[in-house]
């Protein structure tokens, strides 16, 4: 059978059904699948330095003669070391290797080889700790592939040589006015030569093509997805005068939140469905904007659903919205996981009956048996947990339902297009007034004594507190259990130690959900004086006498996840502050942390996070409903990005089902799958 693009990998010679097994576990299914699974990074194996020209610290390869083979010595059961002596006629150089017998084994003393590491030792002694070992006479730029359990970079090489030496001129998805006008290679060029460049300039050029498809299949599908919403229709609601609402409220809106308002209410009375995102840093009211929205819906006879991504937020957003909502005349219900059978059979039943005008909760609104009598608006609150997929199969139980989506996680512009590429955008950049600005301190654990002092003093006076942890257990078998704290035994050292005699709680994700309610109850209600928690006080805990948080080990966080846990406190007219305690020795999170210190700016951080951490550690989690994209990197490819979405404009508008390019249409279907799929 002949070789093609979509042959599936087993086909290949050497892959094999076991293989193709691992292989799937990369994403990897078909033979252009695996052209695509582009290296992650290159070995400059071009100029072969000698021994003492290889700075001490850094990496580089030498090409040196083998010269002695040391017998393999047992250190202890299970590891055992090996060291080899190389000349490069000059100097020499040990090379050590630990369980490396199958490494060393083919080696022969007075052959020439090139080895490649980090270069330790002194001025008189030169050595390399387990290197990479080529041919003498290999040159160039040698691939370091993503692997798996199971696959050695030599067999991905080798694999994919294999594939490119049996494929045929792969066909140009293109046309040639979109290739000639952003100057760019053949997609048969780019990917024979992103494998095997003859130069970093060769490969930046295969590289930018590659990164071109994927955010031109992404862009399509965007602009599909958006122009599908336009050709839709859906009962428009009717203007409705919000000064009732506007006075209801106990402290005036901001200028940023009336305009998100008007944006909505614009979007519900214009006859398209709405899919908008409310955009704004920790604090800034979005939650006042989804209420208006909602009491809007309501003067127009149609219901409204809430969900939240936590049981904890879901209750929250209930006691807080009740009150105003309920006083307008709206009838609101609770729908999550721990409510009872009965309850839950109870306001299932009065959302059908028309009996409730909003209801709020987690996953439980998108059951198969939750069920309105007319759903006009679907609110989601932190987006990013959901996927896109549970967005649509909620707002798919109203006949045209509007969407509002509220995010407090600061998004980059360049993110955010991918992540919300289907939604209009309304951004918060106010604060309401009286808000404090957040002292941020970072000190290393040398000074947790005097932290606790500084805690016990504001607990003294009345106000409450957080230290958050980067674990809930200790485990014994896991990464550095010694130095991370968990938050169920740093508890019970603080109860009997610094916070002896003070009212301490804890909070963690494997909680069930009313232990959690309850926790968060008490500590809301000021029986709590210092919750002990995970992150999973992260998003949307709301109690304005807390004002001050610890974070233990802040090094584990993202700068967005510490930001938004940072916004836990302040959210009263006290001065508030949070204390970042690390002894991450290197420089890039010691950076991070006095960044920290230096900005309480949401959109700033997210830069610096975006740019540092890439998108797929964004928030601390695998990103929800965002394609996991092979080649681009949204840091540093914005500028492409807006060049294929100006692309997908002008091929949409020729060739709207894109007939004429076949291939093109083939990765943006599964482009849109992935966009669509959630999580």
């Amino acid at each position: 059978m002949a070789l093609t693009p979509e042959s599936e990998i087993r086909f290949l010679r050497g892959v094999g059904e076991q293989r193709m097994k691992k292989y799937q576990k990369l994403g990897v299914t078909t033979v252009e699948d695996l052209l695509r699974h582009a290296p992650r990074n290159y070995l400059d194996l071009r100029r072969p330095a000698a021994i003492r020209e290889v700075p001490l610290g850094e990496r580089g390869a030498v090409a040196a003669v083998l010269t002695q083979k040391q017998p393999e010595r047992l250190l202890r059961k299970g590891l055992t070391v090996q060291h080899l002596t190389a000349t490069d006629g000059r100097d020499t150089i040990t090379l050590t290797f630990f369980n490396g017998k199958y490494t060393v084994l083919p080696l022969r003393e007075g052959e020439e080889y090139l080895f490649y590491g980090r270069m330790e030792g002194s001025f008189t002694r030169r050595e390399m700790n387990s290197p990479a070992i080529f041919p003498g006479e290999t040159r160039g730029l040698f691939p370091i592939y993503p692997l798996t359990a199971g696959l050695t970079n030599k067999g991905v090489a080798k694999d994919v040589a294999t594939a490119l030496a049996l494929l045929p001129q792969l066909p140009e998805p293109l046309p040639d006015w979109v290739r000639q006008e952003q100057q760019l290679a053949t997609l048969d060029y780019a990917l024979r030569t992103i494998h095997s460049p003859p130069s970093p300039e060769e490969a930046a050029i295969a590289r930018r093509r590659l990164v071109f498809d994927e955010l031109l299949a992404l862009s399509i599908s965007f602009a599909r997805m958006k122009a599908g919403r336009r050709d839709l229709r859906v009962r428009p609601m009717e203007p409705v005068d919000l000064a009732p609402f506007f006075a209801a409220l106990p402290f005036a809106l901001t200028g940023a939140q009336e305009r998100a308002i008007r944006e909505a209410v614009a979007d519900l009375c214009s006859g398209v469905p709405m899919n908008r995102l409310v955009q704004g840093d920790v604090g800034s009211g979005k939650t006042m904007v989804a209420a208006a929205c909602c009491w809007f819906c309501w003067k127009n006879d149609r219901q409204s659903a809430l969900m939240a991504p936590t049981e904890i937020l879901a209750e929250q957003h209930f006691r807080g919205l009740s009150p105003l909502l309920e006083g307008l005349g709206m009838r609101l219900g609770l729908l999550t996981g721990s409510c009872t059978a009965k309850e839950k059979r109870l306001r299932k039943a009065a959302l059908e009956a028309g009996e409730l005008d909003l209801v709020i909760g987690t996953h439980a609104l998108i059951t198969g048996d939750t069920r309105f009598a007319d759903l006009g608006l679907v609110v989601t609150d932190e987006q990013h947990r959901f996927g896109v997929a549970q967005r649509m199969t909620l707002s798919g139980k109203g006949e045209g339902s509007n969407v509002l989506v509220m995010s407090a996680t600061p998004i980059p512009r360049t993110l955010a297009l991918i992540i919300y590429g289907d939604l209009e955008l309304s951004v918060i950049d106010e604060l309401p007034p009286g808000r404090q600005k957040i002292s941020t301190y970072y000190i290393g654990s040398d000074k947790r004594q005097r932290a606790f002092g500084y805690i016990r003093k504001h607990l003294d006076q009345g106000y409450q507190g957080y230290i958050v942890c980067p674990l809930v257990e200790e485990d014994p078998e896991g990464e550095d259990t010694a130095r991370l704290k968990a938050a169920v035994t740093y508890m019970e050292e603080l109860a009997r130690g610094p916070f002896a005699g003070y009212r301490l709680g804890l909070l963690h994700g494997r909680m069930k959900g009313k232990e959690k309610d309850a926790a968060m109850a008490a500590f809301a209600a000021g029986e709590i004086q210092l919750l002990i928690s995970t992150t999973v006080i992260e998003v949307g805990v709301d109690v304005p006498n807390a004002v001050i948080m610890m974070v233990e080990n802040a090094e584990r966080f993202g700068l967005s996840q510490l930001h938004q846990l940072r916004g836990r406190v302040g959210r009263g007219s006290a001065k508030s502050c949070c204390i970042l305690l690390s002894d991450a020795r290197g420089d890039n999170a010691r950076e991070r942390l006095r960044l920290m210190t230096t900005t309480g700016d949401g959109f700033q951080v997210a830069e610096y996070d975006l740019r540092t951490r890439g998108p797929g550690d964004f928030f601390g989690m695998r990103q929800h409903g965002l394609p996991q994209l092979q080649f681009a990197d949204l840091a540093t490819d914005s500028q492409v990005l807006r060049q294929t979405q100006q692309t997908a404009a002008r091929l949409l508008a020729e060739d709207p089902a894109l007939r004429f390019v076949p291939q093109l249409a083939k990765k943006v279907a599964r482009m849109t799958e992935m966009v669509s799929g959630g999580i």
